[in-house]
Parts: C-alpha cells; sequence; structure tokens
C-alpha cells in the first residue's frame, strides 16, 4: 500500500497541507496555528475521502499535496466563517 492511499500517509500530507494553507490564506483565526494544522489533517482526509467519489485519480507526489492543501483551503475558509459569525 503506498502511503498517500493511507489513513497515516493522509494524516501526515495534511501537516504539510495545514501549514501551506495557513500560509495560502494568512491572518488572524480565531484558533490559532494548531487549529490550522488540524484543519489541514481534516482537509487532507477529505480530499483523500472525496477525489475517489468524483472520479479523479489522485497520484503520489504533488497532486496528493495538491487535493489536500486545496481540502484545507476549503475547509479553512468554513471554519472562519463560522467561527467569526460565532463569535460576534
Amino acid at each position: 500500500m503506498l502511503l498517500h492511499n493511507s489513513f497515516l500517509g493522509w494524516i501526515l500530507i495534511g501537516l504539510v497541507a495545514g501549514i501551506l494553507g495557513k500560509m495560502i490564506m494568512p491572518g488572524k483565526d480565531p484558533g490559532g496555528f494548531i487549529v490550522t494544522i488540524l484543519i489541514g489533517i481534516a482537509g487532507a482526509l477529505l480530499a483523500g475521502y472525496l477525489s475517489p467519489m468524483m472520479g479523479l485519480r489522485i497520484e503520489a507526489g504533488w497532486q496528493s499535496y495538491a487535493a489536500a492543501t486545496v481540502g484545507a483551503i476549503v475547509l479553512l475558509a468554513l471554519y472562519r466563517v463560522v467561527m467569526t459569525r460565532r463569535v460576534r
């Protein structure tokens, strides 16, 4: 089994995706850097789960990181919207 197709692989890729997501979407997040990394992990797992359902085949390498980063950015944006409304 390849690492990028395993649960552990997507978690490790999610760590990188969370950091990349924070770099792409800078700003103050209600949860801080650790929450951003956790959102990156969740985004990576989401991308790993949804991509086959959408008919996308994720190959090892940059595609894994790109999918995970997009997932992290989407979840980070949703998190910011929900938490910003909640704080007000």
